[in-house]
């Protein structure tokens, strides 16, 4: 789909009508969209130098430090004005020039009142999942949403919430750049925290030759000191980044006027009918 002056608009129609069925469905008291200010911030690339460079052009057979992120220009084209859009539609978009998205969702989940749900494709933010204060995730990466609760993740993985930053610097993930340590999956992670609960207990007694560590996971954990050390700092997401209070986030949105501007610009005019209708029936 295209707007009257040819921009491309799928992805814009896609969040549209997502957040239109959220609303439907869940009856939000509150719509955050935390922003990618800083997608790939220095601080976390000085500790893990590969962090994120899978989503940087190679320049020259190596990765230039002004790199852009690997972004169709289709796509690319649309998120200035997704972000127009949605403040237009009173939702607020927060960022920070220091900060993650992640950083910006782990901050109000943890200096809001819940209830929270958190939607994202990223399991990362599954460390967020808090039964007891009302933090749910609802993952959409697979498509549907599921939601994410504190005894789906012990379900799934064999963990807590509060142990999964351990077990995702364990198996690493490479869409992150984060390596990992050699030879430990998903199963064995969940089995070393299973056993011993954190990776501090675990490199405890990797250093004093467990036998319930195998010699070779044993090996590659102590060879593994200092990016464990380094993945301990870049993979819990941040919860004390100065933000607008969330009582300051008022839904208001702009005149209708505006509102049907942009609709008919980009040629979304039913997308836009859809949800400010769903937004009346939250009220």
């Amino acid at each position: 789909m295209v707007a009257l002056d040819g921009t491309p608009v799928n992805a814009i129609r896609g969040v549209i009508e997502r957040i239109t069925r959220l609303t439907i469905d869940r009856s939000p008291r509150q719509i955050i969209a935390a922003w990618d200010t800083e997608w790939r911030p220095q601080w976390r690339v000085d500790l893990i130098p590969t962090y994120k460079t899978h989503r940087t052009e190679s320049v020259d057979d190596g990765i230039s430090d002004d790199s852009e992120s690997l972004m169709p220009d289709d796509l690319a084209s649309q998120i200035p004005i997704l972000e127009e859009v949605l403040q237009a539609l009173g939702i607020p978009v927060i960022g920070h020039e220091m900060y993650e998205a992640d950083d910006i969702i782990g901050t109000y989940a943890h200096n809001s009142i819940g209830p929270i749900e958190i939607v994202t494709g990223d399991r990362d933010l599954f460390q967020l999942v808090n039964d007891k204060k009302k933090i749910m995730v609802l993952y959409t990466g697979k498509g549907e949403i599921q939601q994410v609760n504190e005894q789906h993740i012990i379900d799934k993985y064999g963990i807590s919430p509060n142990q999964y930053v351990d077990y995702a610097i364990l198996r690493g993930d490479p869409s992150d750049g984060l390596p990992g340590v050699k030879a430990i999956g998903e199963k064995t992670a969940s089995n070393l925290i299973q056993e011993f609960g954190d990776i501090e207990k675990i490199f405890k007694a990797a250093l004093k030759n467990d036998s319930r560590i195998k010699p070779r996971i044993r090996e590659n954990i102590l060879a593994s000191k200092d990016y464990l050390s380094a993945a301990a700092k870049v993979v819990p997401v941040v919860k004390d980044i100065e933000l607008p209070l969330e009582d300051s986030l008022n839904f208001s949105m702009a005149p209708k006027s505006i509102i049907d501007s942009l609709a008919q610009e980009l040629n979304l005019k039913t997308t836009f009918s859809k949800i400010l209708h769903s937004f009346s029936l939250k009220g």
